[in-house]
């Protein structure tokens, strides 16, 4: 199985969450250094929460199932200073 297709399934294992709540991710790249970049799709791309989605979600999904994945990067994350952000650490 390829790095690409680790990592989608990695994400399957959370899609059905963010598809609930009329959300998704995609893959936009995984860098030669083994970075992932995703894109937030439907209303996980301005939703409040998506900093806890990525964070908490996404990224530990794929680090876990594919542990070569050094960084995991969201193209469209909810601005950390966005008084309407819920990051993990206000939990």
């Amino acid at each position: 199985m390829t790095l690409q297709e680790r990592v989608e399934q990695a994400l399957d294992t959370i899609r059905p969450y963010l598809e609930t709540d009329g959300g998704n991710v995609s893959i936009e790249e995984i860098t030669p250094d083994n970075v992932v970049k995703l894109k937030l799709l439907g209303t996980c791309a301005n939703c409040a929460m998506s900093i806890m989605t990525f964070k908490a979600g996404l990224e530990q999904a794929i680090k876990k199932a594919v542990p070569e994945i050094v960084s995991v990067e969201a193209i469209n994350l909810t601005d950390m200073n966005d008084p309407n952000a819920i990051t993990p650490n206000q939990l």
